[in-house]
């Protein structure tokens, strides 16, 4: 079969730019998508980050869907304790009353932003782990109608959107394994455990009425572009926002710079090279030879590209080259 390769968009709003222009951006880069037979775009959540503008991001979906016809859309992913459950079910259910059997779910534990925004969007803090129950919870409302429910979302129950589980570690893993759901692991940014969680899901999968067997997708970051040289200067972009991050000063998506050594001392770099270690740079001959030895190594079911560059036009190329690499795999 052939492999099947997605796309992560987290709509990101380039310095010298603004939101309007981003989000015009992501329906481009969408439309480009489906055109070059990715089988997923995918939206993620992210608050109080100037250079991200996915952060209501079923709204987002509802209209990247519009801008499309085949290609499933969905959250890569929705940060479950930002939200209710019977929330999530009715924006989810509204979505796919709306596109049909187009729109996926990935959910996600953390937060996505720092503990000051979440304040503001949980309005209170609870120290209990309700994650499991949440998941449990929300698939029970976008499941078949049970007509003794006493709570029963509309839009929602019956549509049975697809549940993903999203993680960085052990712990998604686990929970995905138990519930026989998909899992995606985010080794876009967080690698360490990539091999591990794999592992962890595929020897603890129990079947389920939404699976039968195991299904796993990792995240690669992409920077294609004609030469080596272009494509290891398009990262940079991605390198400086991860490092700016870090230190707590997220802004604008950077323009990219000829050395990033003369931006970065050596040990943020090499700490922001290890978190990025799952990224194809360079020319097409190069960022074949990675993907191949990525897939070949880690052996997922899927997987989902995403690499933030800072001009338009070279984003849409870099992933115009990974697709036509990826459709011989």
């Amino acid at each position: 079969m052939t492999m099947r390769y997605s796309l992560l968009d987290l709509a990101p709003v380039p310095e010298g730019t603004d939101i309007p222009h981003a989000l015009k951006n992501s329906a481009e880069l969408a439309r480009h998508a489906e055109r070059l037979g990715y089988h997923r775009y995918w939206l993620a959540e992210h608050h109080n980050m100037p250079g991200i503008a996915s952060a209501a991001t079923a709204v987002l979906i509802g209209h990247i869907a519009s801008q499309t016809s085949t290609i499933r859309v969905g959250a890569g992913g929705i940060m479950l304790p930002n939200h209710a459950p019977y929330m999530v079910a009715e924006a989810f259910g509204t979505l796919a009353s709306l596109y049909g059997d187009r729109i996926d779910l990935g959910l996600g534990r953390a937060p996505g932003t720092d503990m000051a925004t979440a304040r503001a969007l949980r309005r209170g803090l609870s120290q209990q782990d309700s994650f499991p129950q949440d998941v449990i919870d929300l698939i029970g409302f976008l499941s078949p109608e049970d007509p003794e429910a006493r709570v029963r979302a509309f839009p929602g129950q019956g549509t049975n959107v697809p549940v993903w589980i999203l993680g960085s570690s052990l712990y998604g893993a686990q929970l995905a394994a138990h519930l026989g759901l998909p899992y995606a692991f985010a080794s876009h940014f967080a690698p360490s455990a990539l091999a591990d969680a794999l592992d962890v899901y595929r020897r603890s999968f129990k079947p389920s009425v939404f699976l039968s067997k195991p299904h796993a997708m990792m995240a690669i970051n992409v920077f294609a572009a004609n030469s080596d040289t272009e494509g290891v200067r398009l990262r940079t972009t991605m390198q400086l926002a991860f490092a700016r991050l870090r230190r707590g000063m997220p802004g604008k998506l950077p323009a990219p710079v000829d050395d990033i050594t003369a931006h970065l001392d050596p040990v943020t770099l090499e700490n922001v090279n290890a978190a990025l270690h799952v990224s194809a740079v360079g020319g097409p001959d190069t960022v074949r030879a990675r993907l191949a030895e990525i897939i070949a190594r880690y052996q997922p079911d899927e997987v989902i590209l995403t690499g933030q560059i800072h001009d338009h036009r070279a984003r849409m190329r870099s992933f115009e080259i990974a697709a036509g690499i990826l459709r011989d795999f």
